[in-house]
């Protein structure tokens, strides 16, 4: 479902959430009114129940999308498009002949509340869905990147190593993608230094689904107490300051024996010419989103700085999707505590590990894998 906008908009605007009984996707548009009173008419479509547009509030247009059961939806603002935003419809198909009543839902809730199972029986129950999924994740490879390493330590702080937080992350992930299937290959599982063609060749070599690097932010002192936040970064160049200062000090280490400023530019300017930025773009989008979704739960004040573009070297030779995820920042003191503590660490990483399985499963959608 492709929503259109007569201008450009910011995704902030858009409220996303889900209601059960029945189950719903619902967005809600602040600063946004219908064209006319046809917008939104008569939609249908063979993967819901209904799809309605209507206006909420006075400056609010809502969109309902009732399938009644739930699925991976992840919304997305195309890279170029600033007047489009996507919304992914579930794969499986509904039934639109049955009619389903308000009683009908209050008659399952109930007989799924007075079901009584013994461990024993509820080990035989298999989820179909499930398990097609995690034959497809046996053959899908994730390389995780763990940044820095041996004499490479990353942003230091407060006594606090860059190196040492994004091994323990990275290791994390690791066994949240195993428990999910998936097939994993780490570029580093103890405290070494990996060269730039040592990084970036690895997800081609290993045939990789996507290539994830991990890091953690730094500012001077002068700063350290008011800037925090977790961000997610793609292969692109950018005019932007803030996103060439971090990709400048991540790039310092990796560029090392990296060859002549005229070979980084070539293989530079392959990279962001090539098919993949839009899909690491739309990873990108993912990740963040399931990370800040996690953190969120259990954390306040933890700040979502977005999906940002930038021209991290790390990222440059791998011919498939890649991110760069920036944890946090290390400098900023509450944000430093939390970032070592198991609970914090758990969450990045179950947000990374659920963002890179929304993006597959939309990928498996648009194309055979």
């Amino acid at each position: 479902m492709r929503l259109e906008f007569d201008r450009s908009y910011d995704k902030k605007q858009i409220r996303h959430f889900t209601l059960k009984n029945p189950y719903r996707e619902v967005f809600d548009i602040k600063n946004t009114h219908l064209a006319n009173s046809k917008v939104g008419k008569n939609l249908k479509s063979s993967h819901c129940r209904s799809l309605r547009v209507a206006q909420y509030k006075k400056n609010v247009v809502r969109v309902v999308i009732e399938t009644g059961r739930s699925y991976a939806c992840t919304p997305y603002k195309p890279l170029f498009a600033y007047r489009s935003y996507h919304i992914p419809l579930p794969k499986f198909t509904i039934d639109n002949t049955k009619k389903y009543s308000k009683k009908r839902y209050k008659k399952t809730k109930k007989v799924k509340k007075t079901e009584r199972k013994s461990k024993k029986e509820q080990a035989y129950l298999v989820d179909t869905n499930k398990a097609k999924s995690f034959k497809y994740r046996k053959n899908e490879l994730i390389v995780i990147d763990a940044g820095h390493g041996g004499h490479d330590t990353g942003a230091i702080s407060g006594g606090k190593r860059e190196k040492d937080l994004v091994l323990q992350i990275a290791k994390r992930l690791e066994k949240q993608l195993k428990r999910r299937g998936y097939s994993v290959y780490m570029t580093r599982k103890k405290d070494r230094f990996l060269k730039l063609p040592q990084r970036t060749r690895i997800a081609d070599q290993k045939d990789a689904k996507v290539f994830i690097s991990i890091h953690a932010n730094s500012v001077p002192k002068r700063s350290r107490n008011r800037v925090h936040g977790v961000e997610t970064f793609f292969l692109q160049t950018t005019r932007n300051a803030k996103s060439q200062r971090i990709a400048a000090r991540e790039n310092r280490a990796v560029l090392k024996g990296a060859g002549s400023k005229l070979s980084k530019r070539v293989i530079i300017d392959s990279v962001l010419n090539g098919p993949k930025i839009v899909q690491s773009n739309k990873l990108a989008i993912d990740v963040q989103r399931r990370i800040m979704t996690n953190l969120h739960s259990r954390y306040k004040g933890v700040r979502d700085g977005g999906v940002r573009h930038a021209p991290f070297w790390v990222l440059v030779g791998a011919s498939r999707p890649s991110i760069l995820v920036e944890v946090g920042y290390i400098s900023h003191p509450l944000e430093r505590k939390r970032l070592f503590t198991p609970q914090y660490q758990k969450l990045i990483a179950k947000g990374i590990a659920e963002g890179i399985d929304s993006y597959l499963i939309n990928r498996r959608k648009e194309i055979d894998f």
